[in-house]
This record gives C-alpha cells, sequence and structure tokens, in this order.
C-alpha cells in the first residue's frame, strides 16, 4: 500500500503522461483497499480472509471526447499502455458537450478537514477471531436461538488520491471496522433468522461483540410465529433500520443525473415542501469518525455540510458537474466515483433529523398499525414516485407492539409518504444514511 504522499506522486506523475501524450485535460484515481476478516460459525473458526488490492484509473479528454481505463497493474510499462490506449479511445469517442473537469477555481485549496477518519490501528486475526467468537456466544445464548448462520469481525484500511490536470492533487486515507452476527430461531418450517452489525471508522468505537450478539438473538426470537395483518390504510412505522430506506429514495431523486434526464419523482419541486413543515435532511461529509465523511469530493470540490431539506422545503440537488453543466448551475461538492468511468452525483452521511416525541409517544395514538422492521424487494418507481414493498414487522395495537407479522406488502407514493412522515427522537448515527423510528400516516397494507 502507498502513503498518501506516493499516491498523490503517482497520480500526478499519470496526469503528466497523458498531457504529453496529447490529452487536453484530465484526471487520474487511485484506491489502494486492505482489509482482513475472520469467520466463525457454531464456536469454529470457518475463514480468515486477507485482501489487498490497488487499482488506479484515468480519464481523458481531447476537446469534448473522452475515455476512461483503469489497470490493477501499476508497473511503468503498464501506465504507459494505459495512456496510449486512453487517449486513443478519446479521440474515436463521440462529442459530450457537458463533459470535463470540475472549475479549476472551485477545486479544494488550503488544509483539509481533519476527519479522524484513519485510527491508525491495525488489529490481529487472534482480536478480530474472539470478538466474532463473542458474538455468536451472545446470539446463540438467547432462549430460542436454534442455529447460526456465523459471525464475523473485520479490518481495513484504505488510501485514496485524486489529481486532475487543472494541478489539484489530494489524497487521504480511512480505517473501517466491523462486526456482525446471524442467527435463526425456531425449528422447521417455522424458523425465523436475523442479524445485527455494526461498523465503525475507530476500532475504539465499534459496539461491544456481546450488545451485538444479544441484539442479533432477540430480534430473532421476537419474529417467532408470525401472523398476518388485516388489509387496509393505517400508520406505519419504520424501524431505523428499515426506514433508512427511504432516505436512500430521496437522495437518488435529487441527484443530477436524474434531475437532467426528467427521471425524478421530484422534477420540477426545488423550493417547494417536499416534506412536512420542521423536518431537516442534512448532508454532512465533515460528521467526524463519519463513514462517508470525505474532505473533497470525486472532482476535487471542497465538501460542505448542507440541509438538503430545510423546514421541510427542498434546497438543493447533488450535482457532479456535468449535471451542473447541463442544468446551468454549479457543482454542489457531491461528485462520486469508482475506479472507472465518469463521476456521478450522491450524498455522503446524510440524516433526517429527530423530532420530539420518542417512538413509544409517536405510536401511543395508533389503534392499529404496522412497524417494519424489515422490507422486501425493489418495488419503486424513481419517476412517479410509486412505492411498493413486501414486509414484516409487528402489529402496533392500542399504541403497543403486538404479535409478530410477515408477508404483508406496504404501498403508497413516495410524495405523499414524505409529506405525513413524522421523525422520532431516537436518532443514532451508526450508518451512512441515519433516520429515527419513522411514522407514516395513511399507508396501504396489503395483508391477509
Amino acid at each position: 500500500m502507498l502513503t498518501i504522499a506516493q499516491a498523490e506522486d503517482r497520480v500526478s506523475t499519470l496526469i503528466a503522461a497523458a498531457r504529453k501524450a496529447g490529452a487536453d485535460a484530465a484526471d487520474a484515481l487511485y484506491v489502494c483497499d486492505a482489509s482482513t476478516q475472520v469467520s466463525v460459525r457454531l464456536g469454529r473458526l470457518e475463514d480468515v480472509e486477507r485482501s489487498e488490492g490497488e487499482d488506479i484509473g484515468l480519464r481523458v479528454f481531447v476537446g469534448r471526447r473522452s475515455a476512461s481505463v483503469s489497470s490493477s497493474d501499476l508497473s511503468a510499462d503498464a501506465l504507459a499502455a494505459l495512456v496510449e490506449r486512453a487517449v486513443a479511445m478519446a479521440r474515436e469517442a463521440p462529442e459530450d458537450p457537458w463533459a470535463g473537469l470540475a472549475p479549476a477555481d472551485r477545486l479544494l485549496t488550503g488544509a483539509a478537514p481533519d476527519l479522524e477518519a484513519d485510527d491508525g490501528a491495525d488489529p490481529a486475526p487472534a482480536a478480530l477471531r474472539q470478538r466474532a467468537l463473542a458474538a455468536e456466544d451472545a446470539a446463540r445464548a438467547i432462549a430460542g436461538v436454534t442455529n447460526s448462520e456465523g459471525a464475523s469481525a473485520s479490518a481495513g484500511r484504505s488510501v485514496i488520491a485524486l489529481a486532475t490536470s487543472h494541478g489539484f492533487a489530494r489524497g487521504y486515507s480511512t480505517t473501517g471496522y466491523s462486526s456482525s452476527a446471524s442467527v435463526i430461531a425456531g425449528e422447521g418450517l417455522g424458523m425465523q433468522r436475523d442479524y445485527a452489525y455494526h461498523s465503525t471508522r475507530h476500532f475504539a468505537d465499534l459496539e461491544t461483540a456481546d450488545a451485538i450478539g444479544r441484539r442479533a438473538g432477540e430480534r430473532a426470537v421476537t419474529r417467532l410465529n408470525p401472523g398476518r395483518l388485516a388489509s387496509g390504510a393505517m400508520p406505519v412505522l419504520f424501524d431505523p433500520r428499515a426506514g433508512a430506506s427511504l432516505l436512500g429514495h430521496f437522495a437518488g431523486a435529487i441527484t443530477g443525473a436524474a434531475v437532467a434526464r426528467r427521471t425524478s419523482f421530484l422534477l420540477d419541486k426545488m423550493g417547494e415542501a417536499v416534506f412536512a413543515p420542521g423536518i431537516v435532511v442534512r448532508d454532512d461529509p465533515h460528521r467526524i469518525r463519519g463513514l462517508r465523511s470525505k474532505p473533497f469530493d470525486g472532482e476535487g470540490l471542497p465538501t460542505a455540510p448542507a440541509d438538503l431539506i430545510a423546514d421541510g422545503m427542498l434546497t438543493g440537488w447533488l450535482l457532479d458537474s456535468a449535471s451542473a453543466r447541463q442544468l446551468g448551475l454549479a457543482p454542489t461538492g457531491h461528485a462520486v466515483r469508482g475506479i472507472g468511468g465518469a463521476p456521478g452525483a450522491g450524498a455522503t452521511n446524510l440524516h433526517l433529523a429527530a423530532g420530539a416525541l420518542s417512538p413509544a409517544d409517536l405510536m401511543g395514538d395508533v389503534k392499529q398499525g404496522l412497524y417494519v422492521t424489515e422490507l422486501i424487494g425493489q418495488g419503486v418507481n424513481p419517476v412517479t414516485g410509486d412505492y411498493s414493498r413486501g414486509a414484516s414487522g409487528f402489529v402496533i395495537r392500542d399504541g403497543r407492539l403486538a404479535e409478530p407479522v410477515a408477508e404483508i406488502t406496504i404501498a403508497g407514493n413516495l410524495i405523499d409518504m414524505f409529506r405525513r412522515l413524522t421523525p422520532a427522537s431516537d436518532l443514532e448515527f451508526r450508518r451512512g444514511v441515519d433516520v429515527p423510528t419513522i411514522r407514516v400516516e395513511g399507508m396501504t397494507i396489503a395483508g391477509a
């Protein structure tokens, strides 16, 4: 694995070679990932996996024509061939009026924010194994758990560097740790499975293995003997684990590509009330130790926190440079990219701000409703916002959680769902997309 300085030098050298070969402009991205994962099952070591790979991608422009190539071979000969191939491909590519690098005057300059994304730790495989075993033991100790799909613990480190022919060359590193357990409760056709996991940037922040295991076991046991729920319109509450997907649909609808192509159900909603008054949806790439925190985006623009929804109003799109040009707007520092291909746009650490009521208070007046803990399928139309997904969870009866239910379909339209959405007060930052418990009024339930 290269150091950050070495990675910056590598992408800068590649840019210089591309310009020398005839490219009018270019950018290059280096990514190296190294990780160790230990898996156990039924108290025995099942697998120890160590992986390390580095890749470099080059995008070149000849006029308005562009091409992208990538390689996992970083030798001098391989990179020289990469440059020649990229320039030759660009000369034959169709013209794209929106293609090009991010504006030079908008690139990150000066010191980058310290996001505490790399803790420098390197836990040994033996320590990961003990954590995985402890998580599975805690899950299997829950009464009613009858089998295990296993538990795991992992540790990894990444180095990322980006350079452009405008003179930008910056890099950063991140660490990542996770622990999980998945178990089965019950017997025969009545078996139910569930899981729990936690991921962090710092090893010291990782939840204890016992807590992860107990949560997995308790979730599986509470799902036993599910029934059906009568069809009708009723309030639906989403557990934070399931509710995060609603915010994912929102983020997808405000990306530049969806708006430019007119394939978004939030098209023409800029500056309008999309959620109820008081609702805030915030994207925060500067969250300390955040799972998606980063000092600059996929094109070298500085990142910054932003309220995408403020007091219920839609305030802006997520734009990379190409979609910004197409819409006649400025890029917003939300470019995302892989090693190959052009950048797109996306959110970083996205969350729905907490409300004033506890989850118990939020369901306190529900005579009959549904508390969703798992969603199944992909029945969401990004153009119209029509929403229909399989679900399982628990009946809400007289303001309290009652028996488990499964094989239910919940349906609505995301535009209506967002306007009828109320967040609870139990927000925790545990994922890349975080929400508290959410209540949505008047969804259609297809059950028994």
